[in-house]
């Protein structure tokens, strides 16, 4: 390593030699000293690229300074191998081009950061793909790919990396270029021909043959009857030769329709023996897992263990047909075969989503990898999952087993305790015992995720020390310096150092929210395992994370890299002023707390709470931002202007009047001040009731909660409701004095107040606690649901308000099931709110709007306004942005005479400012429907 002062020489080197951008800050420091594995280690730095002469460059420069070098792409990788010290190279921010793509020959050139789904989009119009599609095809990099060798879940069809990859160009540690092929000596190091010539017998006898053998480096496929074939012989190099710069990648001819064949068993040992005799009718895929992953088994035929076994053919009769005979053949408890497209997503989404879900045990304990991927021949899968459990027996641990069964492949999250000196060594001591094991069934210790610092260590269990002292000499061949990639695969690290929990504070971390799932802050932050999901450029079907990343493509404002920041804040290392860090409060700065990476990410992180925790420190005994004090108390400035709304609506309307206020309020220019009710919904509530009006409980009340964005901005939507209860045949109440969520305030951070609002608002709740409470706003339900509980957990009226707390069509679907709404029968568009979405659900509206005969589903994603976040200035790009990803698209895309539907203030506020659209709440459109043509009162 580098002390400081050479440091300094090594940026300025860097920086003259290099067109890319060159970080040597706290920030992206700390945002690269972790991939998704166990391991931590803090790099110098960090080089992004611009092309192959700046990947060239930086290796020059650090191979003249020794230092070390990482390349890196999507940082999913499980075993460590994207950890390092000196420069991490950034291969994802410049080098994403896909160069060419010849349908004819059925090739790709790509550069090393371009990701498999952008590869697999283009292809796609021309009947192709790539074959191998690991659980991260949304943001795992092709580069990062070849490092680790990758496969995926359709291996059994279409091989590893390794078996699409043509040519390769490397750059190697001090920047000379080599063009690798396959039954070419040419670009080969020099000595590499005579290394391998003179151990022919043992590298024809040292490899067991299996499909997933992922494990060590692939000298095998330098032998004289196999190539020789120097791509090959890369691929799974782990970063310790060098750098890829361009890849010739092959495609292969994608089905035209596709089935999936879901097939039960009694258990997994069941599933296990019964995939490789499915291998014969040559299936895409033959998948497994067992009940003790599936926490919803929602879909699944009966079971305790199933088999995915896709299927393809030209026409959806041809695959269906190839899944019957599979459903046929197989000797299965239960089966079905899934036709329908949206089915297949959602049956695949539970086990893609497998790595992050897995990570937590049903109890809540957590697991990790570091046992992740080991492989036997396929038909030794059942006696080693048999082997493989009770050894987590003996040692007193826990593990959920599922994967690629047809090839033999496991995946496995186990409940280590990584925290203390005696779980890391028993840690180490299942390593030991595992690679034993795997091995007297013919295994590899890695059959997908390649051996980083997980599991290099133990390769001589595998290969024993003549094949892996020859490891060493083919890295030194490749780079006798010893700079690319250190400690990882060849003479590798120990499996037990470089723990990334070691760092973090031993004892709990004083904190205001309760965190009710993880029992404190700093478990809270390890949840992030970094499988990256938030990284995705496109969110899944109705997903929302992470808006900002997308917005930005910056890591430092995806979920993990925020994750990673919070994470090295607790550290104090690389990080070292803690809850006043200015690298974790910018980074948080453009979150938009949608809390979409509570429910889309896969270990459900929760950034919005975390960043309404960091706020509360960092500011407390500090001035704050404007906008904290006028948008995070807007409910108590609302409350105070109300009668004199008119007056400031006008002075709203002159220019140099509201521009001042905006200034003053911390709004960005562009914003326009939303107009105020001149009659607030609970003024207009106790005029209809009379104040004072007592009602008895019973099952024909239902009460209404006056949300702050309701009464004073749009009571428009309180009305309606009220409309719809009562044509449902509810009297509506309501809290007879002022309550509040507390929203606004949690959203800052100012977090002692809020929970003395939420207090005070219990308070005056008592009359209605325990019945079901109807909430229009969804943020504000979604504050009720979650925040007011974690804010206050040792209140017992904090648990019974929340699970009250209802939206209007769970509300009717509950409790008022044979209600008939009116029939519309319109067109919709709009947008499910982000809130909704992540907390709440959205399953009710959908079914109601189908009965009130609305077509159209709304989009996915978040507006960008996100309460006070559009509001604030610095923040109008990233706000567009993300309107425009799919809200703005969705409303210009509408046919001509659609309601526009968006349930939330901001959402309406977003489209009315942005696109001069205005948008209703679902209340809105259904007490119209109540005035049509044939419908009565009773909206029968």
């Amino acid at each position: 390593m580098a002390e400081p002062q050479d440091r300094t020489a090594l940026v300025r080197a860097l920086g003259s030699a290099v067109r890319g951008e060159v970080e040597f800050g706290t920030t992206a420091r700390a945002l690269t000293t972790m991939d998704a594995s166990n391991y931590r280690r803090v790099p110098l730095g960090v080089v992004a690229p611009r092309d192959a002469d700046d990947v060239a460059a930086a290796l020059a420069v650090c191979r003249a300074h020794a230092v070390p070098v990482v390349p890196r792409g999507g940082g999913t990788s499980i075993a460590g191998q994207a950890t390092g010290i000196g420069v991490v190279l950034d291969l994802t921010r410049h080098l994403g081009k896909i160069v060419e793509l010849d349908a004819a020959s059925r090739t790709a050139v790509v550069q090393p950061g371009v990701v498999l789904d952008d590869l697999r989009a283009a292809a796609a119009p021309h009947g192709l793909t790539f074959g191998p599609d690991p659980s991260t095809h949304s943001r795992c990099t092709l580069g990062g790919m070849i490092g680790n060798n990758a496969c995926g879940s359709h291996s059994v069809a279409w091989g590893t990396t390794a078996d699409n990859v043509h040519a390769l160009t490397v750059a190697r540690y001090g920047g000379d270029t080599l063009r690798l092929d396959r039954g070419r000596w040419d670009g080969a190091p020099a000595g590499l021909r005579e290394l391998v010539g003179s151990h022919l017998a043992l590298l024809r006898t040292g490899f067991p043959e299996l499909p997933r053998r992922i494990s060590g480096y692939a000298l095998d496929a330098l032998l004289p009857e196999r190539g020789p074939d120097l791509a090959r012989a890369f691929c799974g190099s782990e970063g310790t030769l060098g750098v890829v710069t361009e890849a010739t990648v092959r495609l292969v001819e994608a089905p035209g329709s596709r089935a999936l064949a879901v097939l039960g068993y009694a258990d997994e040992s069941a599933a296990a023996e019964a995939a490789a005799g499915l291998l014969p009718y040559r299936p895409l895929t033959v998948e497994g897992m067992a009940a003790d992953l599936v926490r919803e088994p929602a879909g699944l035929p009966r079971g305790g263990a199933w088999l995915f076994v896709e299927t393809g053919g030209d026409t959806p009769a041809e695959a269906r047909a190839h899944a019957e005979r599979i459903l046929r053949a197989a000797d299965a408890v239960d089966g079905a075969v899934v036709t329908d497209p949206a089915g297949q997503r959602a049956l695949w989404r539970i086990r893609e989503d497998a790595a992050g879900t897995a990570t937590r045990m049903p109890d809540g304990s957590e697991a990790w990898p570091g046992w992740e991927d080991c492989a036997v021949p396929p038909a030794r899968l059942g006696p080693y999952l048999r082997d493989f459990r009770a050894l987590l027996a003996a040692q007193g641990l826990r593990g959920t087993p599922y994967g690629h069964f047809g090839d033999g492949c496991i995946h496995v999250r186990i409940d280590f305790d990584l925290l203390s000196g005696d779980g890391v060594a028993r840690f180490r001591r299942f390593s030991e015992e595992l690679a034993v094991l795997v091995v007297a069934h013919g295994g590899s210790l890695s059959g997908e995720h390649g051996d980083g610092q997980a599991r290099a260590e133990l390769l001589p269990r595998m290969y024993g020390d003549e094949l892996v002292a020859l490891f060493g000499r083919f890295k030194d061949l490749w780079d006798p310096d010893g700079g690319m990639n250190p400690g990882i695969l060849a003479r590798p690290a120990r499996l037990d150092e470089n723990i990334r929990f070691d760092v973090l504070p031993k004892r709990p971390v004083d904190v205001t929210f309760g965190y009710p799932h993880d029992g404190d802050f700093t478990a809270a932050v390890r949840r992030c395992v970094g499988v990256a999901k938030c990284r995705t450029a496109q969110p899944a079907g109705a997903d929302v994370m992470c808006p900002s990343f997308r917005a930005t493509g910056e890591e430092a404002h995806s979920t993990r890299g925020r994750a990673r920041l919070l994470h090295e804040m607790l550290a104090g290392e690389v990080i070292t002023d803690g809850w006043r860090s200015k690298e974790v409060r910018d980074a948080l700065d453009l979150c938009l707390s949608c809390k979409g990476c509570r429910s889309d990410c896969p270990v459900g992180v929760d950034m919005a709470t975390y960043k309404a925790e960091f706020l509360h420190h960092h500011y407390r005994g500090r001035l704050r931002p404007a906008a904290h004090y006028v948008m995070g108390r807007l409910p108590q400035w609302l409350r105070l202007v109300a009668p004199i709304a008119p007056v400031l609506n006008a002075l709203a309307r002159i220019r140099p009047f509201a521009a001042l206020a905006k200034r003053l309020a911390g709004i960005t220019a562009e914003r326009t001040i939303p107009v105020l009710a001149g009659e607030t919904f609970t003024r207009w509530a106790r005029k209809r009731t009379g104040r004072g009006t007592v009602i008895l409980s019973s099952d024909q009340v239902v009460a209404v909660w006056p949300d702050t964005f309701t009464n004073h901005l749009s009571p428009e939507v309180g009305k309606a409701a009220v409309r719809v209860l009562e044509a449902a045949g509810r009297t509506a109440l309501y809290p007879e004095r002022s309550v509040c969520c507390g929203l606004t305030y949690v959203s800052t951070g100012q977090l002692d107040k809020a929970r003395t609002v939420m207090r005070r608002t219990l308070d005056r709740m008592g009359f209605f606690l325990g019945d079901p409470l109807v909430v229009l706003e969804p943020s504000c339900a979604a504050t009720l649901r979650t925040d007011l509980p974690e804010l206050l957990p040792d209140d017992p009226r904090a648990a019974e308000l929340a699970g009250s707390v209802r939206t209007l069509a769970q509300y009717l679907e509950e409790y008022a099931p044979d209600w008939r709404p009116p029939r519309l029968d319109r067109r919709v568009a709009g947008q499910t709110h982000c809130h909704q979405h992540a907390v709440l659900g959205d399953a009710a509206e959908r079914r109601l709007r189908k009965r009130a005969g609305m077509e159209g589903e709304l989009s996915g994603g978040c507006c960008g306004l996100a309460g006070n976040f559009g509001f604030e200035r610095g923040h109008w790009g990233v706000s567009v942005a993300c309107a425009e990803e799919q809200l703005l698209p969705s409303v210009r895309g509408a046919e001509p005479g659609t309601d526009i539907l968006a349930d939330g203030f901001s959402c309406r506020t977003q489209l009315a400012q942005l696109a001069g659209v205005r948008a209703r709440h679902l209340a809105e459109l259904l007490a119209e429907g109540l005035d049509g043509p044939g419908t009565s009162p009773d909206g029968n």
